[in-house]
């Protein structure tokens, strides 16, 4: 599998990891690994604390647009 980021930007390159949000292949560089916060897949989407402190994949579309909807901020 490759990144979907970096073949966006015409790169080749191999992912290390899949998206939980999205599904998408990630390199190194377009992964973000940290705790984020837990949602049970129902919509709409509760965003609620990670209370295993569970690091997780995420893109970086994926993480600015948690951030930008500012739910990462409040349970985190």
């Amino acid at each position: 599998m490759k990144c979907y980021e970096c073949a966006r930007e015409g790169k080749d390159t191999d992912a290390v990891g899949i998206c939980i949000v999205c599904g998408r292949g990630v390199c190194k560089e377009h992964l973000i690994h940290e705790e984020t916060p837990a949602w049970e897949g129902d919509y709409p989407i509760e965003l609620k604390p990670d209370k295993e402190h569970i690091k997780r994949i995420v893109c970086v579309p994926c993480h600015e647009a948690l951030k930008e909807n500012c739910l990462f901020n409040e349970v985190c």
